[in-house]
């Protein structure tokens, strides 16, 4: 058996009251403290919902821009080809025409028609390369025949197609004979 003495359960007693008395739940000076630290908190979860909100917004916001800027983009492809087609068909009602004229005319319809081919590549940035008495390009021409000429070596001597650039950029590359220069 234990043998306590007065002063030892005073002491304990003592201690007891302390503890109780610095326990959060009932210091008068901790209740405010929990009270700012909850409306904190509240504050920074409704800031959280607020900007969470604003990104979804965004988030759906950009798949439509993606999805409108992909539509006009297919209308506008869309609408190019359609003038494209209309030119085109410009030059298949010249064709017919020319097929019904007599021989005589034949070759001037031809001509005619080529005129007008040529006018509406103009109009949509296409215009030929021009490579006869040129030094060989290699950006621009396409080398099929080597031959022996009277011309400098390396000077496009023969045109077989004629290449084509739209705007700066080389569509089709003209195929060309290149002299090798003068063999002797």
């Amino acid at each position: 058996m234990e043998h306590r003495t007065e002063g030892s359960m005073e002491d304990e007693k003592n201690s007891t009251e302390q503890a109780e008395t610095q326990t959060p739940g009932n210091s008068e000076s901790s209740m405010p403290e929990v009270q700012s630290v909850t409306t904190e908190l509240n504050e920074q979860k409704k800031a959280f919902d607020e900007l969470n909100d604003r990104f979804m917004r965004l988030a759906a916001d950009f798949e439509n821009y993606k999805k409108r800027t992909a539509r006009d983009r297919e209308a506008t492809i869309a609408l190019a080809n359609e003038r494209i087609a209309g030119d085109v068909l410009e030059v298949v009602d010249n064709i017919e025409r020319a097929l019904k004229t007599d021989d005589a005319h034949l070759r001037e319809g031809v001509m005619q028609i080529r005129q007008l081919i040529c006018s509406l590549l103009e109009r949509h940035g296409i215009t030929p390369i021009v490579s006869l008495e040129k030094p060989f390009n290699p950006a621009e021409h396409e080398a099929i025949a080597h031959v022996p000429s009277d011309k400098p070596e390396g000077t496009v001597i023969d045109e077989v197609a004629r290449g084509y650039r739209m705007h700066d950029k080389v569509i089709r590359y003209a195929k060309v004979a290149v002299s090798k220069g003068n063999e002797s």
